[in-house]
């Protein structure tokens, strides 16, 4: 049996969820908005590096990394206003759903010592916020050089309008949450 994709278990999330959260129309369920992968460079010394940073989001994520830029000059981090410290990527549409499948099917099992997604990554607001500390779990990174690891943000913004409701969405959506532990 040949496992769903996220965007067909989007469109049944519905039929799933109604009894569960009292919807009466179709368009009361939640749905994935966007997904923003970021990356910070603050640690990298070497102004070299940035680029391999954008060049692996860009492979990850199958869209070029925009830079950003810091507020703020802080002399303690040695940042001036303007400086470059990140790079982000929002993603709509077939990418975001493409990446979305790989986080789920390949690259969160890759995960060193993984026991699932914590409860508290999910927001009162209804987005999910899970940190990578390794980027070479996605295939596109493993096969390069081990020496320029970065970690990245994923956050998955949805359409619910609270916790629970979003908790139930990504459930049934097949991400993996941790078990809770009991005392």
């Amino acid at each position: 049996m040949k496992a769903q994709s996220i965007k067909t278990k989007e469109k049944e999330a519905f039929n799933v969820l109604k009894e569960k959260a009292g919807y009466k129309n179709p368009m009361q369920a939640p749905r994935l908005r966007k997904v923003v992968i970021s990356a910070g460079v603050g640690s990298f010394k070497d102004k070299k590096k940035f680029a391999t940073v954008e060049d692996r989001l860009a492979k990850i994520t199958g869209q070029k990394a925009a830079p950003r830029a810091a507020k703020k000059s802080i002399a303690a981090y040695k940042s001036r206003q303007g400086d470059t410290v990140g790079y982000q990527t929002t993603l709509r549409g077939p990418r975001m759903y493409g990446f979305l499948d790989k986080l789920i099917a390949i690259a969160l099992p890759r995960v060193r010592d993984f026991r699932g997604i914590p409860e508290a990554s999910v927001d009162e607001i209804g987005n999910l916020t899970i940190g990578v500390r390794e980027h070479t779990i996605f295939p596109e990174a493993s096969d390069e050089d081990l020496r320029d690891v970065f970690g990245m943000a994923i956050t998955v913004v949805t359409s619910a309008t609270s916790k629970d409701e979003a908790r139930a969405f990504f459930d049934y959506l097949g991400f993996p949450f941790a078990k809770a532990t009991r005392k």
